[in-house]
């Protein structure tokens, strides 16, 4: 007689094997002697026993863990359920679907094991499906995937299939705003859809981009991956499908698939080979359709240790000391997607400890880090970085991250936090670390405040590296050496990388990128001189020779070693003044 189990959930797997009839008491009580001495797992004893067979410890571990257990061995996988789900997702979780109605949306997978709780979570929010899971034997699991499951399906296999599927046929030459609201939400639930956007995010993940394009343009609908800060551009999908993926986002984000004429933001949390990756996602209007940009922040792709984001020995030891003081103020600066975060990340992580109360305003949180409290900017409802900032001085902290100091509020908020007796770490945007005291100056902060609270501001920049599986060693032309400001005579005895191009780096010849340093530590001259309302230039030049090294050099260190190529080196730090 079938068991509920909802009647075995939490009891202890021996009672869940009695329950169910597979072992006596008395046979639960012989392992149990020798467990004493064994110190083995039940299970693993009652098949080492003969008392039990596998398929009665996987059958008992789903029921302890209040899921049924379903018999595969005369299971056949029919056409129906082939296509469900993709194949790469089957073969990541290690799931098969075992029933599902198109209808109501209702999937019944079978997976391995009772605690593969992400499957099933990820699942309902990959397919939008209502997912119900059961446990079966892992061998009888891994047949199934092998059998109908192990063709590797390319994005270009799907768009070629969506191509020639005439249901969508009927949208070709229409809008976004053409389409009502019920053949829109068809859409987004189409599982060919389903499947082409959910190959483009594993890609994504797999290759290490950061962002994922969608662009719908009058004649072509785009996607676009950025990978080591360079787009590249995938194989396109019809146009006529750019309203049916955008809409597929949109549900997998909780957002309002009728609302077609406003930005909206959204999130998607999923985890990729066990590790985390949360997407942020952001919607735009535009005038053949509504763009959309995900943020691609995989956890487990991050570097947080300061000593791996790249920094060379002298430099670690400057900034260190810098992070490492009681009080004062800490910058890190650069454009956009020039690693900042990752760097504020990194210092972070070795400031936290038990005795270090540590609290971190940003906009967005990019990753959950425990020991931390972190608190998110929120505009609509009022929640400024001033805001939070003033609030966290009555939290009683040592540390202090404020994302970024984007007005002269938060600067002073920054700089009374600072003279109280905390370290304050935080952005900005500038070229380089002399002009981030200019541009403080500029928002309206007094000079005699930074000079009293301003300790060290660090510069950087990311370069692409060169690939390791395809590198060469060559002698550049004079036009390149004097884009560094270099002639032939100076660079004798060195050596310059670059990369041929290879399936390993997408022929581009790069594979992943380093940072460059610069870093800047106040002292009681250059103090004086932002009294005295030095420009950026004077501030360059002292730093330099008290041991600062600039970008550029920073730079072509990393391209003596053979890490990265003039061409990069350049791009980066074009708009400094040697």
């Amino acid at each position: 007689m079938a068991v509920d189990p909802a009647e075995l959930k939490g009891r202890k797997l021996g009672r869940v094997l009695t329950k169910l009839g597979k072992v006596s008491r008395e046979q639960v009580h012989q392992a149990l002697e020798v467990q004493k001495t064994r110190k083995e797992l039940l299970g693993k004893l009652l098949i080492e026993m003969g008392i039990c067979k596998p398929t009665d410890v996987a059958e008992g571990l789903a029921g302890q863990a209040g899921i049924a257990y379903a018999d595969l061995s005369n299971f056949s996988l029919g056409d129906d359920l082939k296509d469900v789900i993709p194949a790469e997702n089957i073969r990541q979780y290690e799931v098969v679907p075992i029933e599902f109605n198109p209808t109501s949306k209702r999937l019944k997978i079978a997976m391995k094991t009772p605690d593969n709780f992400r499957a099933v979570d990820d699942l309902r929010v990959l397919m939008g499906f209502n997912v119900e899971a059961v446990v079966a034997d892992p061998s009888i699991v891994d047949a199934l995937i092998k059998k109908h499951f192990s063709k590797v399906e390319s994005v270009t296999d799907v768009v070629s299939s969506l191509a020639a599927d005439k249901k969508f046929d009927a949208l070709v030459g229409r809008n976004d705003q053409s389409i009502d609201l019920d053949q829109m939400a068809d859409l987004a639930n189409d599982n060919q859809v389903i499947k082409l956007l959910n190959l483009v995010l594993m890609q994504a993940i797999k290759d290490k981009a950061s962002d994922i394009h969608f662009e719908p343009f009058e004649n072509e609908f785009k996607m676009r991956y950025r990978i080591d800060g360079v787009l590249y551009e995938m194989v396109p999908p019809p146009k006529q499908l750019g309203p049916a993926i955008t809409s597929r986002i949109k549900v997998m984000a909780n957002l309002d698939i009728a609302e077609r004429r406003l930005p909206q933001d959204g999130r998607i949390e999923l985890t990729v080979s066990g590790k985390p990756v949360d997407l942020r996602i952001a919607i735009l209007p535009t005038i053949h359709g509504e763009s959309c940009v995900m943020r691609v922040l995989d956890r487990g792709n991050v570097e947080l240790s300061l000593d791996r984001i790249g920094l060379r020995q002298d430099d670690y030891d400057k900034f260190s000391k810098l992070i490492t003081r009681p009080n004062g103020i800490v910058t890190v600066t650069g454009p956009t997607g020039s690693g900042k975060t990752t760097t504020l990340y990194a210092a972070l992580a070795k400031l936290n400890d038990i005795e270090t109360k540590i609290l971190t305003v940003e906009d967005p949180v990019e990753y959950d880090i425990d020991g931390l409290c972190q608190c998110q900017v929120n505009e609509d409802a009022g929640l400024t970085f001033a805001k939070a900032l003033r609030s966290f001085l009555r939290q009683d902290p040592d540390v202090i991250l404020v994302g970024e100091i984007r007005d002269l509020e938060t600067a002073q908020i920054a700089v009374q936090a600072s003279l109280t007796g905390h370290l304050v770490l935080s952005t900005l945007h500038t070229n380089d670390a002399p002009s981030s005291v200019i541009r403080l100056v500029d928002l309206g902060m007094e000079p005699f405040l930074l000079t009293a609270t301003i300790e060290g501001i660090v510069a950087q920049r990311l370069v692409r590296t060169v690939c390791p599986k395809c590198k060469e060693y060559y002698e550049p032309k004079e036009e390149e050496l004097m884009e560094l400001g270099l002639m032939p005579n100076q660079v004798v005895g060195k050596r310059f990388a670059r990369g041929r191009g290879c399936d390993n780096c997408n022929k581009s010849g790069y594979r992943g990128r380093m940072a460059l340093f610069e870093i800047m530590a106040m002292d009681d001259e250059m103090r004086e001189m932002i009294m005295k309302n030095a420009n950026t230039t004077l501030l360059r030049s002292h730093a330099r020779k008290r041991g600062m090294r600039s970008l550029r050099e920073s730079g072509m260190l990393a391209i003596y070693e053979g890490q990265t190529t003039i061409d990069e080196v350049v791009r980066e730090t074009l708009s400094e003044e040697d």
